[in-house]
């Protein structure tokens, strides 16, 4: 990207922004809705900030920055959302923080990174829709499995039955939450189908044996519908399942091994469909199989993730459904 004449760091909270901009050296803490988008439109005059030769420079929050991308579509200002793990080791060691400098480190990592930033286009709605949605389901799954552990642990430490008051009123939730969940699935597939590209690629992604809704809907949701990962190694570093080399010099020969650094909850949902894979996928199974011999269990499920994510990236490009021509032979 070629280098903005304006760089503006934004820390997000839920009720304010903080403003930097690089080249003036100038804060501002705005409220985080039209009154403070106004209140940033008189400082970007009052400073001769030209909003259209700038970069907004800002950290992933889960949704508290969606109101503010929202303004900086309406006006035309481009953006680019980074990870903030990613901000704060390119820093190195720092010392004190408050939002003012928080929001002057972001547009230091900006400016200094300007030629490895590309501005994002906007936001589907039906992506923002659907990445709620999963939220919502991912809430109340995980509600469920820890009703279900205390069921499990009462029954086991005392020696109860269903018929226990707190047993029968947690069993009464997780039947509630399941039809809650079922609620919540029916309405992503509603904004999957009301959406002509989402669609295309839920059915290309459901062609690969392995690959459920729920991974489907994962993937479609955080690669944006495959327009925020330019391949599928990138996107598999995000997840986690690239493993690196650990070696420094001649006193550091470790393994390779994947980083800490990553999705952990796509990683997981992966976990299922690889296991499903091997288990009905022919070349999947004779893979890990062959693998097996030399390998641990781990590593080998993760080369099958790996897998799974090449043939996702594969279908969307190409437009056209997984064909199993290794399980048709047979």
């Amino acid at each position: 990207m070629e280098k903005s004449r304006f760089t503006i760091g934004v820390d997000v909270s839920r009720n304010t922004l903080d403003v930097y901009c690089t080249e003036v050296r100038q804060h501002i803490r705005i409220s985080n809705d039209t009154a403070g988008f106004k209140s940033f439109n008189s400082f970007c005059r009052q400073h001769q900030i030209s909003l259209t030769d700038a970069i907004v420079v800002l950290e992933y929050t889960g949704g508290y920055e969606y109101r503010w991308l929202q303004y900086c579509r309406s006006k035309g200002i481009a953006y680019v959302r980074i990870p903030g793990l990613a901000i704060k080791r390119s820093l190195g060691i720092v010392r004190g923080k408050n939002d003012r400098i928080d929001a002057a480190r972001i547009a230091q990592f900006g400016d200094e990174k300007y030629k490895q930033l590309s501005p994002e286009k906007p936001l589907n709605t039906s992506i923002l829709r659907l990445k709620e949605l999963l939220g919502l389901r991912k809430k109340l799954v995980r509600e469920n499995a820890g009703y279900k552990a205390s069921v499990k642990e009462r029954i086991h430490m005392y020696e109860v039955d269903k018929k226990d008051f707190i047993v029968n009123m947690l069993n009464k939730k997780m039947k509630a939450n399941e039809k809650l969940i079922v609620a919540v699935e029916n309405q992503i597939e509603e904004v999957v189908q009301s959406d002509e590209s989402l669609c295309k690629n839920f059915v290309l992604l459901k062609s690969i044996r392995g690959i459920g809704n729920v991974n489907a809907w994962m993937t479609i949701a955080y690669t944006e519908n495959f327009s925020s990962f330019y391949d599928a190694r990138s996107y598999a570093v995000y997840v986690g399942v690239i493993p690196f080399d650990n070696i420094s010099g001649t006193s550091i020969k470790g393994k390779k091994r994947v980083s800490k650094i990553a999705n952990k909850e796509l990683k997981q949902e992966l976990n299922q469909a690889a296991k499903s894979a091997v288990q009905w996928d022919r070349e999947m199974r004779e893979y890990a199989e062959r693998k097996l011999k030399n390998k641990n269990y781990g590593i080998v499920l993760n080369n099958v993730k790996f897998k799974l994510i090449l043939r996702m990236f594969a279908v969307v490009k190409r437009g056209e459904k997984y064909v199993d021509n290794y399980n048709i032979a047979a």
